[in-house]
């Protein structure tokens, strides 16, 4: 359970690349709060330098918003995308 959050933004761009398969994609997930005081998680997907789909999901708690998060991210990590080094996960009030 996550303690004392307090309206803050998480972002994490990960990318999948495989030259043999010729795949180049993207995963950004992001969690921000509303103009209502619910708590959103945004994702964009796609091919690498291409517009690629976008959803956003909402929620009445910061926790319920984060627990989705970090079941979005465990899953694209187990398909193989990881972290981009330009991105390393912000924390900001």
């Amino acid at each position: 359970m996550i303690l004392g959050m307090t309206r803050m933004s998480f972002h994490l761009h990960c990318q999948r690349i495989d030259a043999s398969r010729n795949m180049a994609r993207y995963y950004t997930l992001a969690i921000e709060p509303t103009l209502f005081g619910e708590t959103a998680v945004l994702r964009s997907w796609g091919r690498i330098g291409r517009r690629g789909g976008e959803r956003t999901d909402v929620f009445g708690t910061e926790q319920e918003a984060v627990a989705h998060f970090l079941d979005l991210a465990r899953r694209k990590r187990r398909k193989g995308y990881r972290p981009t080094k330009a991105a390393m996960p912000l924390v900001m009030t």
